[in-house]
């Protein structure tokens, strides 16, 4: 997939089907938009195109008001090109970008610089200035640019897949319906650093991952997921997320223990940690020897999800 990074890199597009939005997580209604848009792209020999943000807009239209994201835009690139996009134009959201009228935002970028035929969006779609600009605003102006334009519904299973109702989700722990909304596990990235080497002294070694702030992490308890390494191996865990209360721990940590593998020398190695279901909440004990009994039950429930027994 091609990336452009802000207007002044487009070249070369004759004519293109194309969807805009933020796309954070790429959810299950961003895939089925983003589909179609694949889909009539190849029937009428146009590029796919998808027209994304960086920052979040919030973040500049309300400063300190922008949502935890639920990827990277690294990793939203990666999920878009899974989907077969040809091109995607990543453009700096700013306070300029911010100003622009709906019809600025339509000449510019989709008719001057993407020749679009055709444009699909959700129907809660909003941009422009003040968020002025709807689906109806695309319906009027395509005749005048070119293209034809058509909203898609979100919903699906009479659910209205949103990346606020994925958050919500993580929010209450619950992430096998956060995956359901995705389509896939949510996943966190960063590089495995040091930590208390507390969970090896008690033969649970752990990874700890340094996670972006700014991506949504699940609430405080046990999880059984997979640690993904940078080469693709996906290793059962159960995964820890919290402060270690039992040992008066005030820093929040997400910490990864591979099932049966003490071997593993993981530091400084870029790797996702994926959530399938949580086990428990965080509990403080009364001593050591309650949390590593615990510890041994929340191994055995992770494994019997993960790997059958």
């Amino acid at each position: 997939m091609q990336v452009w990074r802000g207007l002044e890199e487009v070249e070369g597009v004759e004519r293109s089907v194309v969807t805009v939005g933020n796309f954070d997580g790429v959810h299950r209604g961003h895939q089925h938009v983003i589909d179609l848009v694949v889909s009539r792209a190849r029937e009428t020999g146009a590029r796919s195109a998808v027209v994304s943000f960086d920052p979040h807009p919030m973040s500049v239209i309300h400063r300190g008001s922008a949502p935890l994201a639920l990827t990277t835009l690294d990793r939203r690139l990666e999920l878009l090109a899974q989907r077969g996009v040809d091109t995607t134009l990543v453009l700096p959201f700013t306070t300029d970008l911010a100003h622009q009228t709906p019809e600025q935002f339509v000449r510019q970028v989709l008719a001057e610089a993407l020749h679009a035929t055709e444009v699909r969006v959700g129907q809660n779609f909003r941009f422009g200035h003040r968020a002025a600009g709807t689906v109806d605003t695309l319906a009027q102006l395509g005749p005048t640019y070119g293209f034809t334009s058509h909203p898609v519904s979100l919903a699906r299973d009479e659910v209205v897949w949103s990346s606020t109702y994925v958050r919500q989700c993580l929010a209450e722990g619950d992430v096998a319906a956060a995956a359901e909304a995705l389509g896939r596990l949510h996943r966190i990235d960063g590089p495995v650093v040091q930590g208390d080497q507390r969970g090896r002294d008690l033969g649970f070694p752990t990874a700890n991952l340094d996670a972006d702030p700014a991506i949504a992490v699940p609430v405080d308890g046990v999880y059984a997921g997979w640690l993904v390494r940078a080469s693709g191996e996906r290793l059962p865990a159960a995964v820890s997320i919290g402060t270690n209360p039992t040992f008066g721990g005030t820093s929040r940590q997400v910490e990864a223990y591979v099932l049966d593998r003490e071997d593993l020398e993981l530091y400084g190695e870029q790797v996702g940690v994926e959530f399938l279901q949580r086990l428990r909440e965080t509990v403080r004990f009364a001593g050591v020897d309650a949390l590593l009994e615990q510890m041994r039950r929340d191994v055995e429930r992770a494994r019997a999800l993960l790997v059958g027994g």
